[in-house]
Parts: C-alpha cells; structure tokens; sequence
C-alpha cells in the first residue's frame, strides 16, 4: 500500500524535473545564440545613458574583469526574459492537469497577458523613462563632477528599473487574480479610485526622478492598467460563479 501512495508523487517529481529541464535548456540555447553578441546587447542597453553624457564623457570599467563579465551577465539575464514565454508554459503544462476545464481556459489569457504586460512595462522603462531619468541626472550633477558611470553599477540600476517597471505593469493580472480568487470585487476596486490614483502617483515619484513630468508618465499608464484590470476582472468573477454551479458535473476535472 505504501508503494501505490508513492507512485503520484514519484510521478509529479519525474514531470517537475522534466519541465524544469526543458525551461533551463531554453535558457541555454537562447544564451548560447546570443552571447556572440553580449557587448552589442550592452551598448543597446547603456545608449539612453550615453546619448545623455556630457561631451568627451563615457563609461568606466572600475574592475579588471568587468568590461568581459558585465556584457556576459547581461547576456543571461536577457536571455532569461526571451525565455519567459517558455517558461511559463512549463509551469502551465505541469499544474494544468490539476485544473477544471475552465479553469485551464481561463488561465491561458492571464499566461499571455502577464508576458506581453511584463515586456511593456520594460519597453516603457527604456523608451520613456530612461532618456528622461538620464537627462535629469545629468543636467543636475555639480559642478566639477564629471559623470563616469561604472558599466557593472550601471547594469545593476538598468536591471532594477527594469523588474519594477515590468511588474508594475502586471496590475491587471494581479486584480483579476485577487478578484478571481474572492479577496475583493470589481465593485470594491471601483470605490477605491481616488486612492488608487494618488497611490499610482506616490510609486511614480518613488520609482522616477523628483519631476511632476516623469512622475505622470508613470502614474497615468499605471492607472490605466488598474481600470483595464478591474474591465476584465467583471468576465473572471463571473467565470467562477458560473463555474461553482456546475463544477462537481465537470468531467475533464483529474480524480
């Protein structure tokens, strides 16, 4: 009898591993296509900053091995976000079969949408937020300080930005998880819009340079995520509690 107890759990481990070695090899391959060019990939990522130094001013290289290092460790931290789509097929593949059936076609739009908003929210960080960032912190440097921007530290701060951007463009899909799981409402969220909106508004000044400009670009798009999100909440909610009814007559539901 302990045998047969064993076996869903020697089974779920087997297909763990599995997804877990397809998504690393994704990440090997993506990086193994791309290393080639790990010092283009960098110059593409530090050119808002470069287009914005001071004349005859460029980056340093405050460690031996950094000007080899830093290009490769961007390498694999871009080639992990090209890999993110597979990724998260993965863990889709290993939990689906746990799932309802409609619980599986309602998983997938949010799968999507969670990548496609996370890519956003990195090409507004570099498109928009970063030439105006760039500017501001070169226009107020003291006099007599030359700017010498480290490549390693820079990264770290591109990087930064980078992750706080794409998940705050994951509003939506966080709303329609809370609403869809029953923490909250559509009706509730809408009550709160006026803090919504200073909030948006707090994390702009907190995640952008201290101008009203910057600070709205940030806010406005992070507003309207939050109304898109509480938009398609209404059509998960309404999923769930048809879903109730019906549920234990669900035939693709595992046993």
């Amino acid at each position: 009898m302990a045998v047969e107890d064993t076996q869903p759990l020697i089974s779920h481990l087997i297909e763990l591993r599995k997804r877990l070695l397809n998504a690393i090899i994704c990440i090997i391959v993506v990086f193994l296509a791309l290393v080639y060019f790990a010092n283009d990939i960098y110059q593409l990522v530090a050119s808002p900053l470069i287009k914005q130094m001071p004349m005859g001013a460029s980056m340093i290289a405050t460690d031996v091995a950094s000007p080899f290092f830093t290009p490769i460790k961007l390498t694999m931290i871009v080639s992990v976000f090209l890999s993110a789509p597979f990724i998260l097929y993965q863990v889709w593949a290993f939990v689906a079969p746990a799932l309802y059936k409609h619980e599986r076609r309602l998983m997938m739009p949010l799968l999507f949408s969670s990548s496609a908003l996370f890519y956003l929210g990195v090409a507004f960080a570099y498109f928009v937020v970063f030439p105006l960032a760039f500017a501001f912190f070169a226009k107020t440097a003291p006099a007599g300080v030359q700017i010498a921007t480290d490549i390693n530290n820079y990264l770290d701060f591109v990087m930064a930005l980078f992750m706080a951007f794409g998940v705050s463009f994951e509003v939506p899909i966080a709303i329609v998880l809370l609403c869809w799981s029953g923490v909250t409402t559509p009706e509730d969220l809408k009550k709160k819009r006026p803090y919504v909106l200073v909030g948006a508004f707090v994390v702009g000044m907190l995640l952008t340079p201290p101008d009203v400009f910057s600070q709205t670009l940030l806010a406005i798009p992070m507003y309207l995520l939050f109304e898109i999100g509480v938009f398609f909440a209404r059509f998960y909610v309404g999923g769930r509690r048809r879903a109730d009814v019906d549920s234990e007559a669900d035939p693709d539901h595992p046993a």
